[in-house]
């Protein structure tokens, strides 16, 4: 994972929930925010953005199968990943029935649960819903634009999407124009470099705030990377 991803820990059980929210802070790449209750975590999540979402199910107030529900219908769709101590199997498909991308039991290692939330998040970045931060923007693929926190939309070309989520999914490394040709357009004897050279130049043309001094989208020797 390439930026910090923003995590939505939900328990009613104060300490559990502090020690969790600690350890994953403590993990490389993760940004914490703590729920204690599902109404909590509908507010918060009606007003920033999440990347994944860990619920636990026995909550007084609204439940964790009621609240993945309601987040569902709310529009959310980062990985919801749902704690419970229940062993039963009808428990698990109510669970999953609303909208649950895995279960975890109690009691579990921090370790185990790391691993579920990184292979979700793995998971989630290949489909359509997802979306990424980049720089100043909140970069949604599936409909090929940039969004800036003041709600400014910029429309990208297809060809454009895809060089970004290249970039993107390179975690600030460079990336060879070989590379790129080959992954955007795939074998085509008829596109140069200067086919690639011309969509970067439009890309800064979007993006940057002054394009004859990229700050996001970079040139290194031999290729481009985003600037993390």
């Amino acid at each position: 994972m390439s930026a910090r991803k923003h995590i939505l820990i939900v328990d009613d059980e104060a300490d559990f929930r502090d020690t969790l929210a600690e350890q994953f802070e403590l993990s490389d790449g993760f940004e914490v925010t703590a729920a204690g209750t599902g109404e909590e975590a509908l507010t918060h999540t009606a007003a920033q953005r999440v990347d994944i979402i860990v619920l636990d199910v026995d909550m007084p107030g609204i439940n964790g199968v009621e609240t993945c529900r309601r987040l569902r219908a709310a529009g959310v769709r980062a990985p919801i990943i749902m704690l419970t101590g229940r062993t039963g199997e009808a428990d698990t498909v109510a669970g999953l029935d609303a909208g649950a991308n895995d279960y975890v039991g109690k009691p579990f290692t921090f370790s185990v649960l790391l691993a579920r939330v990184r292979a979700q998040l793995r998971s989630f970045e290949q489909t359509e819903d997802a979306t990424f931060e980049i720089g100043p923007y909140e970069f949604r693929p599936s409909t090929k634009t940039l969004r800036t926190k003041e709600g400014k939309r910029i429309r990208l070309t297809e060809k454009e999407t895809e060089i970004l989520k290249y970039l993107y999914r390179a975690g600030g490394k460079p990336v060879a124009r070989e590379t790129l040709l080959s992954e955007v357009w795939g074998y085509n004897a008829a596109v140069t470099t200067h086919t690639l050279e011309t969509h970067i130049y439009r890309l800064r043309q979007k993006v940057e705030p002054d394009p004859g001094n990229a700050r996001l989208l970079m040139t290194d020797p031999g290729g481009y990377r985003l600037q993390a």
